[in-house]
């Protein structure tokens, strides 16, 4: 049988954080933290998701529009290298770079404490409290530290106590580098941090820091805040912007003062009760098969550098899923903005790609695991900045391509910019990021099935699509396409041996034109309306490009079959429609889904899955191919080779989305719903023969607990929220229960299929 893993919920290590890489995330979706846990020097690295360097400008290229038609002409003849000149000049944004976004800074609490005294230190992250603990000995004295943000009181909160009495004396003090404005003290226990992002009219914000002691006293000396002998302090720290607020520092205090004015177990409890009505709706425990591996000896960089010596760990691959679902809680919350290229966890002024929103696949992937992983309230920041994005999307579209509708590209950052970014051929001249974006529009629907939310959604699909109706222009085979564009971030070669990258009608493009227009037609037909849309989508579906397989059996990138400059490249476009997209099925077009996976295996004889993010992705791929071996081989590459000992995953160097993407690979093994049905065990690996998920949701309105014994579906119960048809597609003999009666159901093509009731639980059994 194996040794069975409950769903492991605690990161714990035995010494404090030597880098930022191993130190601790805590986050209510606005205000996030790292934590050390150093014993004589605490560091709290601090972030608000809204501090961005910068004000919104318009950066949109007045060139653009007048020499669209020649780089269009120039694609056409071939000229590429004189096409990508001219885009360089004439398409990239002025100036060429959105906005950063920036770390608050650091709260450094000074302890008199000699370190090289401690005992028995364990410094843990509990995913369940969704709250870090420091416990150590020095001296006879026991200490223990508790760090949690509170989404409901809007603060991040530290407990310091000790088991003697009078024990607990320390300095606290805020850092932020040069960029500071004022710092001041309040009341004789807080003190505050004023800053501003670049400007008198960019984002301008203050932190605020207030010690509430249980004996001893405290007070503030220059800019410090000071605590002597007390028995316990707690540290209530908030802050605020003016992106959310005009009067920001009366709102921080605001938030300070209603924090303060509970006392630690009412904070507590608070934050306990909200956030554990999100993370408690999933679990996952996987019986590991050799039994003989005890985890809680090791610590979790222990069990990380074992599974990098070779060695496998089911319990960890357990954790990481959960870890996942604990950082979109963390970093996304309805009011928040969404999750960055770091969530909200930075620690620079200028962060690798200024830590912004990638939307050629990154910050997708950061909300892959919003619906199935049960979070769709985790997705609604997303859907806020997708809003957002409309007015200027509707400049850019106007100004550079003089389009209706409106255009993002590859990137966009807390003002919503949608211009081209940076001068990067690769990348920067990317038309698709506001379209990729708005079939997360569509996913929350196909999943909650809520009519008032496809009639808010509904406009902004149909306005992403709009651009395209306008933008596609005929090649030479008669095919509506993208004209000029890219595959991100992919470079082909021509049979003159010359390289490009700008292009006519990419794969990707038409793949993911097929999904929104499709998506557009489906949502106009429930909500009955816009028939004359309808009718257009329609047509220019018709006449987009087809998927085609290559000279090496491949899914081809680009509208002809180029060779690729980077065989092992690390963006896999054109398999969009593999994954998230649903174009590609092994059920239905068997021939694509065998061109996607000689795809894969070019991809990975060649290097790929070298970043994170990658392979992340491909785990989401080899699952949809129903490959659970690689699946899992890939989940274990992402651990072995792109996790940090805090179980951040590596770009390099750290990027969110990575987690994420693993995240949601984890769950398609377990469980699919993009073919019309639900599909249970699609990638389940020979290491994982007996499991439990319970809560994942499925496309149609369902939430669905699955068990599993030898590889085998044992046991299934699928919960009805709105009532829908529910199709499961198998060929095992099921037998469906309500309340112990026998539902009647239509075997078919697809499988069963079965009505359902609202509210209603369904119990599935294998017969067999």
């Amino acid at each position: 049988m194996g040794k069975k893993v409950k769903s492991e919920n605690r990161l714990w290590y035995k010494k404090p954080a030597a880098t930022w890489n191993e130190a601790l995330p805590i986050g209510n979706g606005r205000l996030g933290a790292m934590v050390y846990g150093n014993v004589q020097r605490e560091q709290v690295q601090l972030n608000e998701d809204s501090i961005w360097y910068g004000e919104p400008i318009d950066r949109n290229n007045p060139d653009a529009l007048k020499n669209l038609h020649k780089i269009r002409q120039l694609l056409k003849e071939g000229r590429i290298k004189e096409a990508e000149q001219l885009a360089s000049m004439a398409l990239s944004g002025v100036p060429e770079s959105q906005r950063t976004y920036q770390t608050m800074g650091n709260l450094f609490l000074d302890f008199d404490i000699n370190d090289s005294e401690i005992e028995d230190y364990v410094r843990e992250l509990d995913l369940e409290k969704a709250m870090v603990t420091v416990k150590f000995k020095a001296n006879g004295v026991n200490y223990t530290r508790q760090y949690f943000s509170t989404f409901p009181d809007q603060a991040v909160v530290i407990r310091i106590s000790a088991d003697n009495p009078g024990k607990i004396s320390l300095m606290a003090f805020l850092r932020r580098g040069r960029y500071l404005d004022e710092v001041k003290s309040f009341d004789n226990n807080t003190i505050a941090m004023y800053a501003s992002c670049g400007s008198e009219k960019a984002v301008q914000f203050c932190t605020m820091v207030k010690a509430v002691n249980e004996g001893g006293k405290v007070l503030t000396i220059g800019e410090n805040l000071v605590v002597e002998q007390a028995d316990t302090v707690t540290l209530i720290l908030s802050a605020a912007t003016t992106f959310y607020h005009s009067d920001y520092e009366n709102q921080c205090k605001k938030y300070l003062n209603n924090a303060a004015n509970k006392n630690y177990y009412e904070l507590y409890e608070n934050h306990i009760h909200n956030y554990s009505m999100l993370y408690d709706r999933v679990s996952l425990s996987i019986d590991d098969v050799n039994g003989e591996f005890d985890p809680s000896i090791l610590d979790t960089s222990e069990r990380l550098k074992r599974m990098q010596a070779g060695e496998e760990d089911t319990g960890l691959i357990c954790l990481y899923f959960q870890f996942g679902r604990y950082l979109l809680i963390s970093c996304s919350r309805p009011g928040s903005l969404p999750a960055n290229l770091q969530g909200i966890w930075n620690k620079d002024m200028l962060p690798s790609w200024d830590s912004k929103y990638t939307i050629n696949i990154n910050t997708e992937m950061n909300y892959w695991p919003a619906e199935v992983c049960n979070l769709p309230e985790c997705h609604e920041p997303l859907f806020d900045h997708i809003e957002r994005m409309r007015v200027p999307g509707r400049i850019t579209a106007k100004k550079m391509y003089d389009c209706r509708g409106f255009v993002a590209h590859h990137n966009t950052d807390i003002w919503a910019d949608t211009a081209p970014q940076d001068i990067y051929i690769p990348a920067s001249y990317w038309p698709m990021g506001a379209a990729w974006l708005c079939l997360h529009l569509w996913e929350h629907y196909e999943y909650g099935l809520e009519q008032d939310f496809l009639e808010r959604a509904f406009p902004i699909m149909k306005e992403a699509a709009e651009f395209f109706l306008d933008f596609l222009i005929e090649d030479d085979k008669g095919r509506l396409v993208t004209s000029p564009s890219v595959s991100p971030e992919n470079t082909y070669i021509l049979d003159n041996g010359e390289r490009g990258c700008l292009c006519i009608g990419p794969s990707m493009d038409s793949q993911i034109l097929y999904t929104l227009f499709s998506s557009c037609i489906k949502a106009a037909e429930i909500l009955g309306i816009e028939f004359t849309i309808i009718e257009q989508l329609q047509c220019v579906v018709n006449k987009l490009p087809k998927p085609e397989i290559g000279k090496y059996g491949q899914i081809q990138e680009w509208s002809e079959d180029y060779e690729e400059a980077e065989l092992g490249h690390r963006h896999i476009s054109h398999l969009f429609g593999l994954h998230p997209g649903n174009i590609f099925t092994v059920r239905k077009t068997p021939e694509l889904a065998q061109a996607a996976r000689r795809t894969l295996e070019r991809r990975l004889e060649h290097g790929g899955g070298h970043t994170g993010w990658s392979r992340a992705w491909i785990i989401n791929m080899w699952a949809r191919l129903k490959d659970g071996t690689k699946a899992y081989e890939n989940v274990l590459a992402l651990l072995r080779k792109s996790t940090q000992y805090n179980m951040f995953d590596s770009h390099p160097p750290f990027q969110i989305d990575g987690n994420f993407g693993g995240t949601a690979g984890i769950t398609e093994m377990i469980m699919q719903s993009h073919e019309g049905g639900l599909e249970f065990l699609p990638a389940i690996p020979h290491r994982w023969r007996n499991g439990k998920a319970q809560g994942l949701r499925a496309r149609g309105g369902f939430t669905v607990d699955v068990q599993w014994h030898e590889g085998m579906l044992t046991k299934a119960t699928i919960y009805s929220n709105c009532g829908s048809d529910c199709t499961i597609i198998t060929n095992e003999k099921l037998n469906i229960q309500c309340n112990g009666a026998k539902v009647n159901a239509v075997v078919n093509e697809d499988g069963i299929t079965f009505a359902t009731e609202t509210g209603k639980q369904y119990s599935i059994i294998n017969t067999l």
